[in-house]
């Protein structure tokens, strides 16, 4: 608990008492987010400034209360989770900043910046911040840089660190150092900025940030290709990325997932295959149009029935409508979803397939299976009911073999959505117990009263997975 005296200078850090939240039922609110788990924290705060933070911070350490940056809650790691009580940052309120400046073709915003609007405001000079993770519309920057996220266009774009030069951070002491600048090339000392990026919170709070801007590419196309064999689908991305052509998306949709969208709204998709594939490509108008025929072409050789060109932007918008579609249609088939996504190697998608098939059947589970095919990062959903505390438990071995399969294939636990409390049961079995160590010293050099984010990424002694309600 957090003590009256801690509280009373809580107040004279922030001014404005209405970003001070001590009520239960706000607290409530702030409780949970797009993972599993509920933990109340004892107190909200929404800092927006620097000074506050820092301010904030140095109490922490002073009274050892733990400190959990957040955003809009969009984390299905559990990432912001209060899971040892304390005080949530809520950033939502801090925007104030978003700069474009098309000289340096850099974007300096505020954390609690919604992602989409980076973009938005990027386009109107032609250029464009590619990161588009599927909730970027109401995920903020800050939340994308403490997780590292991707999306869609991360095949040929790379993923939200591939594009942050330069931040600003409060320690976890309560000092504010700044990494990197406004240069595309910085080879001074340590890449803390990239270290910072993707810590998931744990080794300090970002509270401004310096992003790459590209240009806008001129024109899109889009194909859906359809095939009875997931397993073709897979061997179609292997022979599309070998023909030399790099597309900016290539997302995959399995047949529960497709079926879930047409009875959520019927957009005319063929229920009887195994999978169908959403390609885009870009670049210039002209290169565009045999770029496109020769992936169609790679994916009827791949054993596709039938592909389907989009003849203009309306009916590529219809086409992707169909992959947005996907999350708030399999959640109308049970109340619980387990998102996961475990990536591998371009090569091993054929293989994960297979294996994903034979846990779902092992463990007789709804698994939906789709994500970014293209660079490996699947997305297999189990659809299930929290209150079938036996489904639950087979749910929780599937989930094990789907993250020792990726594992066993070259991948990793996580290509987009980080560690947080639901993957931390798990980090040895991918980095080994002296890779786990390493990162833990990082931790604790950083952070010697494990004031930020604590909980989180490492594992403690005996920790697994639960997802039912132990009695």
């Amino acid at each position: 608990m957090i003590t009256d005296g801690a509280i009373g200078k809580i107040y004279s850090i922030i001014y404005d008492s209405k970003r001070i939240m001590a009520d239960i039922t706000d607290r409530h609110s702030y409780s949970y987010d797009a993972s599993f788990g509920n933990y109340l924290p004892d107190l909200v705060v929404q800092p927006i400034s620097t000074e506050e933070v820092s301010g904030i911070v140095k109490l922490a350490n002073e009274y050892k209360i733990p400190i959990y940056p957040r955003g809009r809650g969009t984390s299905l790691s559990g990432g912001p989770l209060a899971v040892e009580g304390g005080i949530i940052l809520d950033f939502s309120k801090w925007s104030q900043t978003l700069d474009i400046d098309p000289d340096d073709l850099i974007a300096v915003v505020s954390p609690g910046v919604i992602t989409a609007d980076i973009n938005k405001a990027a386009e109107s000079y032609g250029l464009m911040y590619p990161p588009d993770p599927s909730s970027s519309h109401v995920s903020t920057i800050g939340g994308n840089l403490a997780e590292n996220a991707g999306g869609p266009r991360g095949l040929k774009y790379g993923v939200t660190k591939d594009y942050v030069i330069g931040l600003e951070v409060v320690t976890p002491e309560g000092e504010v150092i700044r990494t990197g600048g406004r240069t595309v090339k910085n080879v001074t000392g340590f890449d803390l900025t990239k270290l910072i990026v993707g810590s998931e919170g744990t080794l300090g709070i970002i509270t401004e940030a310096i992003l790459r801007l590209i240009p806008k590419p001129p024109a899109t196309r889009t194909i859906m290709a359809v095939f009875e064999d997931i397993v073709d689908s897979g061997r179609a991305i292997s022979n599309i990325l070998g023909s030399g052509i790099l597309p900016s998306k290539m997302e995959l949709m399995d047949q529960e997932s497709i079926k879930a969208v047409e009875e959520y709204e019927p957009l005319g998709l063929p229920i009887d295959v195994e999978a169908i594939l959403l390609i885009e490509v870009d670049g210039h108008p002209d290169a565009l149009k045999s770029e496109i025929v020769k992936v169609g072409e790679k994916c009827i050789d791949s054993g596709a029935r039938e592909v389907r060109h989009a003849k203009d932007k309306a009916e590529e918008e219809e086409l992707w409508k169909a992959r947005k579609l996907v999350s708030p249609a399999i959640v109308r088939i049970k109340p619980t979803k387990i998102s996961e996504d475990a990536t591998v190697p371009r090569s091993k998608i054929p293989e994960m397939f297979r294996r994903l098939k034979l846990i779902k059947e092992k463990y007789n589970i709804h698994l939906v299976v789709f994500g970014h095919a293209g660079d490996g990062n699947l997305h297999p959903n189990i659809i299930a009911d929290q209150r079938d505390k036996e489904e639950m438990l087979r749910v929780e071995k599937a989930v094990e073999e789907i993250f020792a399969a990726a594992i066993d294939l070259g991948g990793t636990l996580s290509g987009e959505h980080g560690i947080g409390v639901m993957k931390a049961p798990f980090m040895e079995m991918e980095l080994g117990p002296i890779g786990l160590d390493m990162m833990k010293r990082i931790k604790v050099a950083w952070d010697p009263n494990n004031i930020l984010n604590p909980g989180k990424i490492f594992p403690e002694p005996g920790q697994r997975l639960v997802l039912h309600h132990e009695e």
